[in-house]
C-alpha cells in the first residue's frame, strides 16, 4: 500500500489457456468514442494553467502537512487548521476554484489539460464532499493522529534541506500541534466515533513522541542554543500534551465512541466514485471481483494437481473436482509453501534480498526502464501502524533525487507463537517476494519514480491512487509471466493467492460498508474463500474498519491496467514490445488508467 499523509484536505488523492493471467479483463460492453478534431484554444490552456497553479498555491497554503509531503517547503513551519475557520476556508476556495472551472471550455484544451482539469475537478468535488457531507472531521479520530505525527515525519525523514532547518520548521509545528489536539476534542462527536477507530489512535497517540526521540532530538546538537532552547521547551510542552491528550481518549473518547464504522450505501458510492475516478459502479466490481474468484481458485486448483502428484498424502485431485476436493487440493498445496518462511527476527533480511532479486531480474528480463532515485528498507513508524503490514513512501514530486522509503511493519512484540507462526505462513518466503515486488520493483517505487518525471504540477500532486495500486497488482503478474524464481510453480501459486487478496478487497470493501457484512462473513471470503491466514484477514478486517473506498483501487485499478494493455496490443499487434508500452504508461504521471488509454488510443477524454 502506497503511504499518505492523512489530513482533512487530503480527501484521497492511485498467454496458454492454463496459464491465463488471473486478472484478465472483462470484455468491454461498447467501443470507445474516437476524439474528435477540435481547435485547441491557447487562452483556454493558459486560464487553465492560472486555475491550476492557484489551485496549487492555495491549496499548500491551507493544507501545509501536505505541501511538505509533496516537497512545497515554503510552509514548513505551519501545521493544517482543522477549526471551524479553516475548514470553512477550504470550502470557499474549492467553491471558488470550481466556479472558476466551471467557466472554462474544456472541449478547447489540449488533450492533457483535459485530463488535467477532470482530475482537478474529482479533487475539489472530494474535498468539498469531505468537508460538507462525509465530514470525517468530526468522527474519524485518525485525520488528527496522523496530521500529527505527518507533520514531524515529513519534515525529518529525507534530508531536502539541512538539519538545522528542519530542526527550525519542526520545532514551529512541535509549537502548534498543542493546537491540533485542541481541534480535535473540540470537533469530535463520541457519539459518531467508531470504537475501532478510537481504540486504534489510543494505540498511535504516543507515536508522535516516538518521533520526536527517535528521529529529532538525536540530532538537536547542531542548535545554536538559543534554538535549542526553543526546541526543547516545545518538547517539554508537547510531552505535557500528549499525555493530556492521552487520558482524554482514554477516559473520554474510548468509552463514549458509539459510531458505526460502516459508512452505508449513499456516502459509499459517492466516496468510491471520487477516490476511484472509474467507469465502473459499485455493482460491476462486485460482479468482477466473484467472477475472478471462480477463475483463479480453478487456475490454483490445476497448479496444485502438478505439485501434489504422486505425493502420498495428497488429498484426491480429480480432473474436475467439487468445491470440497478443490478447497483441500489448494489448502494442501500452499501448505508447501508455507513451510519456507523467516524466522521472527529475519523478516527484514528477507525482504532485503527479495528487494535484490526482483531488481535484479526486472533489469536482466528488459521489462521496464529502471529508476536512478534510491530506494531504502525501514521498520515503519509506530504512528502509521496497525492498518497495513508494508507500504511505499515516496518523496514528493518536487522533492527531486531523495530516496523512496519500503517501509515494513515490525511484528509485534505482545504476539503469542501462534499468532506469529500465522503470520510467517502468510508472509512466507515467496510471499515476501511479492511483497518487495508488488511495493518496490517493479512495483510502487519504480512506477512512483517514474510518475514524478511528468510535467504537469497538478498531476503529480494528485497522483491516482488507483493507478498506483493497479500498476502495483499488474507489476506481480508480469513478473510472474516473465518467469521469477524460475518459474517456480508454488510461487505462481502464492502469486494466485496474493492476487486472490486483492480481489478480495474490493468484494470486503462493499460487503462490509454497505452490505452490513459481520465479521464471521469478512473472515470466511478471506480465510476460506481466498485462503489468508488468521492473522492477515483479522488485519484485514480492522482495516476495512478504519478505511472505506480504498480496499477496491487494487482490483478495480488492475483490471483497467490490463484492459487498457490488451487494447494497445490489439492495434500495435507484431509491433508492440512490453517494455516500451510500460515506459509509455509510466510516462503520463499517474491520472486515472482510463485516462491512460484514452491518451494512448487517442480516444475522447472523458
Amino acid at each position: 500500500m502506497r503511504h499518505r499523509i492523512a489530513s482533512i484536505v487530503l480527501a484521497a488523492a492511485a498467454v496458454a489457456a492454463c496459464d491465463k493471467p488471473a486478472n484478465a479483463p472483462v470484455e468491454p460492453t461498447s467501443e470507445a468514442p474516437v476524439a474528435t478534431a477540435v481547435a485547441v484554444d491557447a487562452q483556454a490552456d493558459a486560464r487553465f494553467a492560472e486555475i491550476s497553479a492557484r489551485w496549487v498555491e492555495g491549496r499548500f497554503r491551507l493544507s501545509p502537512v501536505y505541501a511538505t509531503a509533496m516537497g512545497e517547503h515554503r510552509f514548513d513551519g505551519e501545521i493544517d487548521d482543522l477549526s471551524a475557520a479553516g475548514r470553512k476556508a477550504l470550502l470557499e476556495f474549492s467553491q471558488q476554484t470550481l466556479a472558476d472551472l466551471d467557466k472554462l471550455d474544456s472541449a478547447a484544451l489540449s488533450r492533457e489539460n483535459q485530463v488535467d482539469a477532470l482530475i482537478l475537478r474529482n479533487q475539489i468535488e472530494f474535498d468539498i464532499f469531505g468537508l460538507q457531507t462525509l465530514q470525517d472531521w468530526a468522527w474519524d479520530p485518525q485525520v488528527y493522529s496522523q496530521l500529527a505525527g505527518g507533520a514531524i515525519y515529513s519534515l525529518m525523514a529525507r534530508e531536502f534541506a539541512p538539519i538545522d532547518q528542519r530542526l527550525a520548521s519542526a520545532t514551529a509545528r512541535i509549537e502548534k500541534l498543542p493546537q491540533v489536539f485542541a481541534q480535535m476534542r473540540e470537533n469530535l462527536d463520541p457519539k459518531r466515533v467508531p470504537k475501532g477507530h478510537a481504540e486504534t489512535v489510543s494505540k498511535q497517540h504516543a507515536g508522535v513522541l516516538s518521533l520526536i526521540d527517535d528521529m529529532l532530538l538525536p540530532q538537536a546538537d547542531v542548535l545554536d542554543p538559543p534554538a535549542r532552547q526553543r526546541l526543547d521547551a516545545a518538547v517539554a510542552a508537547l510531552r505535557v500534551a500528549v499525555a493530556e491528550q492521552q487520558k482524554w481518549i482514554d477516559e473520554t473518547l474510548v468509552p463514549n465512541a458509539a459510531g458505526d464504522f460502516r459508512i452505508g450505501a449513499t456516502l459509499y458510492d459517492a466516496k468510491l466514485r471520487f477516490a476511484l475516478n472509474s467507469e465502473l459502479s459499485r455493482a460491476q466490481i462486485g460482479e468482477r471481483a466473484e467472477a475472478e474468484i471462480v477463475r483463479v481458485r480453478e487456475q490454483m486448483y490445476q497448479i496444485a494437481r502438478g505439485v501434489l502428484a504422486g505425493k502420498p498424502d495428497a488429498p484426491a485431485l480429480p480432473e474436475t473436482p467439487d468445491e470440497a476436493q478443490q478447497q483441500a487440493a489448494i489448502e494442501a498445496a500452499l501448505e508447501l509453501a508455507y513451510a519456507e518462511r523467516p524466522a521472527r527476527d529475519q523478516v527484514v533480511a528477507t525482504v532485503e534480498a527479495t528487494l535484490a532479486e526482483a531488481t535484479r531480474f526486472t533489469r536482466e528480463k528488459e521489462l521496464v526502464t529502471l529508476p536512478d532515485a534510491p530506494v531504502k528498507i525501514i521498520l515503519m513508524p509506530e504512528f502509521q501502524r496497525g492498518v497495513s503490514v508494508a507500504y511505499c513512501d515516496s518523496p514528493g514530486p518536487l522533492d527531486k533525487g531523495l530516496a523512496t522509503y519500503y517501509a515494513v511493519s515490525p511484528i509485534p512484540e505482545d504476539w503469542t507463537d501462534t499468532q506469529v507462526d500465522s503470520f510467517l505462513r502468510e508472509y512466507n518466503t515467496r510471499m515476501l517476494h511479492l511483497l518487495s515486488i508488488h511495493e518496490a520493483m517493479p512495483g510502487h517505487y519504480l512506477e512512483g519514480a517514474h510518475s514524478a518525471k511528468h510535467p504537469s504540477m497538478l498531476r503529480g500532486v494528485l497522483r491516482s491512487g488507483m493507478f498506483a495500486e493497479g500498476w502495483a497488482v499488474y507489476a506481480e503478474e508480469v513478473m510472474m509471466d516473465a518467469g521469477y524464481l524460475d518459474n517456480d510453480p508454488l510461487f505462481r501459486l502464492m502469486r494466485y493467492k496474493f492476487y486472490l487478496r486483492a480481489v478480495a478487497n474490493a468484494i470486503l470493501d462493499q460487503g462490509v460498508h454497505v452490505d452490513n457484512w459481520t465479521r464471521e462473513q469478512a473472515m470466511d471470503l478471506m480465510v476460506r474463500r481466498t485462503f489468508q491466514q488468521e492473522r492477515e484477514a483479522a488485519g484485514k478486517w480492522m482495516r476495512v474498519q478504519l478505511t472505506s473506498a480504498q480496499l477496491p483501487t487494487y482490483f478495480v485499478g488492475v483490471q483497467e491496467h490490463f484492459e487498457t494493455r490488451r487494447a494497445v496490443q490489439e492495434r500495435e499487434g507484431d509491433a508492440f514490445n512490453l517494455k516500451a508500452y510500460h515506459d509509455r504508461v509510466l510516462s503520463y504521471g499517474a491520472p486515472p488508467v482510463r485516462f491512460v488509454r484514452q491518451l494512448m488510443l487517442d480516444e475522447a477524454i472523458r
